[in-house]
């Protein structure tokens, strides 16, 4: 991502995120933060209270993007299966463009506590949001399969995050679970 020299947030952002990539999270520093990002520890210290608020930042503007492209993905007017298929495989696009970041929001966003609890329930409430109105079209609704309930999209959801962190930690990609993934949502969906 190019970001403009006096964009200081953004470019500490994009340096958790690289040192996340090479070392992981638990790994990653503030020290080595500020050296990526060509800046110093009271520039750090100006925009973020700690490290972890630093990576609640980085995933707020991550999922918030991945949300955004989802939703822009989806032909509300095709076909429901269609439609479950656009968005598992622009999710899956976007998290792989960050697999490493993805990986950390699964795994080490819990082991942060409190810290990250607000976090972890908005990016919820988000994709929860995203699905239901995507949920909510005509070709959903005249396949007797929308609305769908909130529940139901928690089931969902963690079954998703949860198949893709499992096949990353393994070896594989997150695209050798796209079809499995499409074809789960779309039998997790259908009226029975």
């Amino acid at each position: 991502m190019s970001r403009e020299p006096t964009d200081f947030r953004g470019r500490l952002l994009d340096a958790l995120e690289a040192s996340i990539a090479e070392h992981g999270y638990a790994k990653s520093t503030v020290a080595d933060i500020v050296r990526r990002a060509r800046t110093s520890r009271r520039t750090f210290y100006e925009h973020f209270d700690s490290r972890e608020s630093c990576f609640v930042a980085l995933l707020t503007d991550a999922n918030a993007d991945q949300v955004r492209q989802i939703s822009e993905a989806v032909d509300p007017s095709a076909p429901w299966q269609k439609q479950v298929r656009q968005a598992i495989e622009t999710w899956i696009s976007s998290a792989e463009a960050r697999p490493a970041l993805m990986l950390s929001w699964i795994r080490d966003v819990p082991s942060l506590g409190a810290v990250a609890r607000g976090l972890q329930r908005e990016s919820l409430e988000s994709f929860i949001d995203m699905v239901g109105t995507l949920g909510a079209t005509d070709e959903f609704r005249a396949a007797g399969v929308g609305p769908v309930s909130r529940q139901r999209i928690i089931m969902l959801l963690g079954g998703l995050r949860e198949l893709t962190a499992i096949t990353v930690e393994e070896g594989g990609t997150m695209s050798d679970v796209t079809e499995e993934a499409v074809d789960a949502s779309i039998a997790l969906l259908s009226p029975h």
